[in-house]
């Protein structure tokens, strides 16, 4: 089992900044991936953004690539989403997930509310 718990969520003008955080417990031995994701209101939960747990390599959703950065620290089992240049269509609940070879697990998930 892995536990995941988000934090750093908020309201933002457009064209601002927010630092989300992941911190993982558990079985964070057997994680290979962690990622971030959103849901905006009546719509789908999206990829956002990804990082390898061991060789931190990462990979982007289109729509969020030059602007947000994924990053880890082993050390304090911790994922981290940096998110500038915000614009309205950022905003939605964000969720962080770990992938296991067996399971996936998320965190509750925070809001991100990008309006002037």
């Amino acid at each position: 089992q892995v536990r995941l718990v988000e934090s750093g969520g908020g309201l933002v003008q457009p064209g601002g900044s927010l630092r989300l955080s992941c911190a993982a417990s558990g079985s964070i031995i057997n994680v290979y991936t962690m990622g971030w994701y959103r849901q905006a209101p009546g719509k789908e939960r999206e990829f956002v953004a990804a990082i390898s747990w061991s060789g931190g390599s990462t990979t982007y959703a289109d729509s969020v690539k030059g602007r947000f950065t994924v990053s880890r620290d082993n050390a304090k089992n911790t994922v981290y989403l940096q998110m500038n240049s915000l614009k309205p269509e950022d905003t939605a609940v964000y969720y962080c997930n770990a992938a296991t070879n067996a399971d996936h697990y998320w965190g509750q998930g925070t809001q991100v509310t990008v309006s002037s």
